[in-house]
């Protein structure tokens, strides 16, 4: 997810610090110091290091404010680039047209048609105009992947043009315009072959939902749109889940099949690469990606999709079994440590050396 500019937006950070800091007052004077450090708002603002996070976090994807922002945020994307921050092509397999259409500043919601019916399915439609400026469409679903404005923002005028269009997403978040709640392993039928089935995968949100269209019906790979848990060479940070919990989600992308395209909702594939280099030096599959990367992004390509067989090589948040990368972290297992608590370990450390390279 990307938060807007904060030195455009100082109003909030004003009314978050007050909020903040009445808030922080009261708890010190109803409870002692070491309560207030067990306390769930504190565990959850020591994730990212930065108190005012979680408040700013809270009004730009729950209030109207944020909505307020989030248009401003796509009015200025649209001046900057207007034609989209990435050049796109569509990917058919066997009669289904997959679209990835660029929207704000690096994030891609999509486009599914089958050519047969022209019916079509938008994931994530945060900008619900760079969906209008495809081809007439017959839309009959949404598929929402979490509830932040630049993956949801558009639910709701989609609904309006589309009136009997359906949204689909996590019950558990607040889906704009939510009409049909999903569970894990939820299966949705759409156009005359193919199916999507739902997983859910908390952990960057607490109801965070990925979509797999099943490619077996069609004689291709199926296809997976990830939001913002797997990107290419990346993952999401844990906004709303600790390191088991995201570990968990990522083992389900882990279990699908190698050939299975993967379909991010960023364009982050150069900065994950070059984490990853400083990550493990020596990985020649991530060397090599990298250099491809550069090439697509120096001419403002899309580079998606990957495939999993290929994340599985280079994408460090993938790996936390392997003791390639054990040894270029310098972990090592404890005596008393079962496998899965330390590959949560190693995760838990890969997204805290991230966070560290994103803000420098």
């Amino acid at each position: 997810m990307a938060l807007p500019d904060w030195t455009v937006y100082l109003p909030v950070l004003c009314f978050a610090s007050v909020c903040g800091g009445f808030y922080i007052c009261r708890v010190f004077k109803c409870a002692r110091i070491s309560a207030w450090k067990n306390s769930p708002i504190a565990k959850l603002m020591a994730r990212t290091e930065k108190p005012l996070f979680w408040i700013a976090y809270s009004l730009y994807t729950r209030t109207k404010l944020g909505y307020i922002f989030h248009k401003r945020q796509m009015r200025k994307a649209r001046e900057r680039y207007p034609a989209g921050h990435s050049r796109t092509q569509p990917t058919i397999i066997n009669g289904i047209k997959i679209i990835p259409v660029p929207i704000l500043s690096d994030n891609y919601s999509y486009v599914v048609i089958d050519t047969a019916s022209n019916m079509a399915v938008v994931v994530d439609p945060a900008d619900p105009q760079a969906i209008l400026n495809q081809n007439e469409i017959k839309l009959y679903f949404i598929y929402t992947l979490f509830p932040t404005r630049d993956h949801s923002g558009g639910n709701r005028a989609l609904k309006r043009r589309y009136r009997s269009c359906r949204v689909y997403g996590n019950a558990m978040d607040n889906i704009p315009g939510l009409t049909h709640p999903l569970s894990d392993q939820d299966t949705i039928d759409f156009g005359t072959r193919l199916r999507f089935r739902a997983f859910y995968t908390p952990g960057h949100t607490v109801g965070h939902i990925i979509y797999l269209p099943d490619g077996r019906a069609l004689g291709g790979p199926s296809s997976l749109f990830s939001g913002d848990l797997v990107f290419l060479s990346g993952c999401g940070r844990m906004f709303e889940g600790n390191a088991s919990t995201m570990l968990s989600s990522l083992d389900t992308v882990g279990s699908l099949n190698d050939d299975t395209l993967l379909w991010p909702g960023h364009e982050y594939a150069e900065d994950n690469l070059l984490f990853a280099a400083e990550v493990e030096p020596c990985n020649v599959v991530q060397k090599q990606k990298l250099l491809w990367v550069l090439q697509q992004r120096g001419q403002r390509l899309c580079t998606c999709p990957s495939t999993l067989a290929e994340e599985k090589q280079y994408n460090p948040f993938l790996r936390s079994h392997s003791q390639d990368l054990h040894r270029a972290l310098g972990l090592q297992q404890k005596q008393d440590e079962d496998w899965t608590s330390y590959r949560a370990r190693v995760l838990e450390e890969l997204r805290r050396r991230k966070d560290i390279y994103k803000d420098r």
